[in-house]
């Protein structure tokens, strides 16, 4: 019985001892054969840590190794920088750049060289540069795809006068710069057409995915200048790189007559493209529209025609990222499939891919080439040309179509935001050797510059304009009322909140409201499909409000930092309580779950603040995800969190005393028993009903009110089938942290937690 219980045990340690043995005896007879052939008699072993030693050096200097070794410093970089420039209100785009400009000779090769000879040695430099052009490729894939063709036609008019100036203008007035630096900064044998051609389209672009987003975050997207600007962005989008690829054409031909040839293969590409391959797309797009997926021999397909394509216009000469431009503009005009590719090709190219790009670029800035004071002024020449072509002429042709002031300028504004998109121009023209790196350095800082400066120069706007802009609906309160908000991340967790808000308010519709709110985040969000998105997040929340009866208002915002916006929300607006849901972790309490939490120290540089702080301790034994954390230490509303465990009702409450402040407890309790009739079961583990006057009070009244309501246990009462009648534990946050620290082990079933935070 015994070795039938162990067999499969047995059988596999004899199979494996023995081939290994046998395995071992082979291989020692093909030595003395290999000795044999070779003349040789059998010699001492090297020494084994030397010969590990140079081995692992030789790895380390293997290009796959230091390009593996270059992906993790870059990404790491990227994501501390950009992290710091969402903190203080700016595009995360700013920061990724300035990772790049870091990594590069302006800061790490300048301090510390023999690092940057190590991890960026110039042999690897063309792998990083190619890997990044396929991070390009597939970004510039996104775009065409982000773009609302259907805008364009709406506001075409306007759209067209407004976007038309904003190119022309800085087009000009960068050519015009151009004719002035040409003899001191123009590369040597490039003919002033070409540098001038490529100074003012590099004055003209503006970074259409930064403004988009910009937009959504500051909520006007729904608003009529929302409308007209993303309009406005996508025209001038379509138009500078239809623009750019003629320049390149100029640039590789050597003179205008020239590049016509290259012109007519762009034009015939681009007739292609739209005749034969976007119908054969539609028809594809018409049949998996309805689905949820779609199947890989289809992706192959889409992924395929973007490869051709870039490949089509690399070798027509007007560069591979207008390939992928082109085959994301005429993918199928249906949000769902769309949406399908874009979450498969962006956080690749986005997380990646991009931040590639961005150090390929800061290995080629040189700040230290601007070097003195006339060399600093060009540069400020370059900013201001820039900033008047793109932010007056846009402003001016918006006032003239019939804009107010504010909003023109908030137009003019938002199109000089320049980004990544300005970046892309210039490592062409550095490629091409239009510009010299001194140029090429001065107009990465007037990137830097122009986006930068569009945040502060909204709020000033703002500010100036201070009760002059467009009225937004705002809700009219009611300090008699018991105000609830409830933030939801998805459908279950939403539905949970609303039906806990719901049993705390059930007999009191009249005096009480409850506003259902959903963020998301901006990087994930394109304005093509803001709308269905919305609908789609908040309908299964309304069905829910219907079934229970629920007059529900909602919130749906855009931010790049969604845990600072609820709780800028909530200490705003006069809640009375903000509920939140989170679910408990699979990975709590594994080796990988510590692993887990090693690793988002480091990402999340909140996590590394917040230790610092000595603040991360009172959520080290609890469930909370980094959002929750983070929600909890920046809200001042009264906050209650849902750890849900498939939450229905609350029929049967459980409520452990632990401390004096637990006091505020007892509001939910007489909340859920006037609302819902609940049994209340009231744990006293440290004494404090017998020892507190004030719990003891507040007890007391509850007994003689709701006798048949609250029931006093002892610790005796704790078992597994206690438990699993109970549908809510209602506890402090205090008394959580305090459970967790001394590892009480409560066999908790099915029940749901809903901790209180005053």
């Amino acid at each position: 019985m015994v070795l039938k219980k162990y067999k499969n045990t047995l059988f596999y340690l004899g199979v494996t001892g023995v081939f290994s043995v046998l395995i071992y005896w082979i291989i020692g007879q093909g030595k003395l054969l290999e000795l044999k052939k070779a003349n040789l008699v059998a010699h001492p072993a090297n020494n084994s840590l030397t010969d590990f030693v140079n081995s692992m050096l030789h790895n380390l200097q293997d290009p796959l190794a230091i390009l593996l070794a270059q992906i993790v410093m870059i990404i790491l970089v990227a994501r501390i920088f950009g992290w710091f420039f969402k903190k203080i209100g700016q595009p995360t785009v700013i920061g990724e750049i300035i990772a790049g400009i870091v990594l590069g000779p302006s800061l790490v090769g300048m301090y510390f060289p023999d690092f940057s000879a190590a991890l960026f040695p110039a042999a690897s430099l063309g792998n990083l540069k190619f890997l990044s052009q396929i991070g390009l490729i597939l970004f510039m894939f996104v775009i065409g795809m982000e773009l609302d063709v259907k805008v364009l036609k709406n506001k075409a008019s306007e759209a067209i006068v407004i976007s038309h100036a904003s190119i022309i203008i800085p087009f000009a007035m960068g050519i015009g710069l151009s004719y002035l630096v040409y003899n001191q900064f123009a590369p040597q044998g490039v003919e002033f057409l070409s540098f001038s051609l490529f100074m003012g389209i590099a004055m003209s672009i503006t970074a259409f995915p930064v403004l988009a987003r910009i937009v959504q975050e500051r909520g006007i997207h729904k608003t009529r200048l929302g409308a007209i600007v993303i309009t406005c962005a996508a025209a001038d989008d379509i138009t500078a790189w239809c623009l750019l690829a003629v320049v390149i054409a100029i640039v590789k031909a050597g003179d205008f007559v020239g590049s016509l040839y290259v012109i007519s293969l762009a034009f015939l590409y681009v007739l292609a493209m739209l005749f034969i391959v976007k119908p054969f797309l539609k028809r594809i797009g018409d049949l998996y529209a309805e689905k949820e997926n779609i199947g890989k021999p289809v992706m192959a397909i889409f992924f395929l025609l973007l490869i051709i394509s870039s490949y089509a216009t690399e070798v027509i000469g007007i560069h591979a990222l207008f390939g992928g431009f082109m085959m994301g503009a005429i993918m199928p005009d249906i949000a769902k499939f769309r949406m399908i590719f874009i979450e498969k090709v962006e956080d690749v190219s986005v997380i990646l891919l991009l931040p590639l790009f961005f150090v390929f670029t800061g290995l080629n800035t040189q700040v230290g080439l601007i070097n003195d004071a006339y060399l600093w002024k060009v540069t400020a020449g370059i900013i201001a040309v820039a900033v008047v072509g793109k932010f007056l002429g846009s402003a001016l042709a918006a006032r003239f179509v019939g804009q107010n002031w504010h909003d023109s300028l908030t137009i003019g504004a938002l199109m000089n935001t320049r980004g990544l998109m300005e970046l892309i121009v210039l490592n062409i023209g550095l490629e091409l050797k239009v510009l010299t790196p001194e140029v090429f350095t001065m107009m990465v800082i007037m990137a830097l510059v122009t986006t930068f400066m569009t945040g502060p120069a909204l709020d000033l706007l703002d500010l100036i304009f201070k009760g002059k802009r467009e009225s937004e609906h705002v809700e009219i309160l009611d300090e008699s009322k018991y105000r609830i908000l409830i933030s939801f991340g998805n459908n279950e967790k939403g539905k949970a909140l609303l039906r806990l808000a719901n049993g705390l308010t059930k007999k009191q519709k009249k005096t009480s409201v409850i506003t259902a709110m959903h963020l998301s985040q901006s990087d994930e969000l394109h304005s093509f499909n803001m709308e269905e998105i919305e609908r789609e997040t908040f309908e299964p929340i309304f069905d829910e409000s219907d079934h229970l009866g629920v007059k529900l208002l909602s919130v749906f915002k855009v931010t790049n930092d969604i845990e600072t916006e609820i709780a800028e929300v909530a200490n705003n607006g006069d809640y009375d309580l903000l509920l939140v849901g989170v679910g408990k972790s699979i990975f709590e309490g594994s080796l990988l779950g510590k692993v887990i939490g090693f690793t988002t120290r480091i990402i999340n540089p909140d996590r590394l603040i917040d230790k610092f702080k000595g603040k991360e301790g009172l959520f080290e034994n609890s469930p909370f995800d980094e959002r929750t954390r983070q929600i909890v230490a920046k809200t001042k509303t009264p906050l209650g969190i849902l750890i849900d465990n498939d939450f229905e009702t609350l029929n049967h409450v459980f409520v452990p005393i632990l401390k004096s402040d637990d006091a505020v407890l007892i509001d939910y309790v007489q909340k859920m028993i006037f609302n819902n009739n609940s049994k209340i079961n009231i744990l006293d583990m440290n004494g404090i009903l017998k020892n507190n006057f004030v719990m003891q009070s507040a007890v007391s009244v509850l007994l003689q009110k709701f006798p048949n309501n609250i029931n006093i246990i002892s610790d005796k009462e704790l078992n597994a089938a206690f438990f699993k009648q109970q549908d809510l534990i209602l506890i402090s946050l205090e008394s959580w942290k305090s459970i967790a620290d001394a590892n009480v082990n409560w066999p908790l079933g099915n029940s749901s937690v809903l901790i209180i935070r005053e």
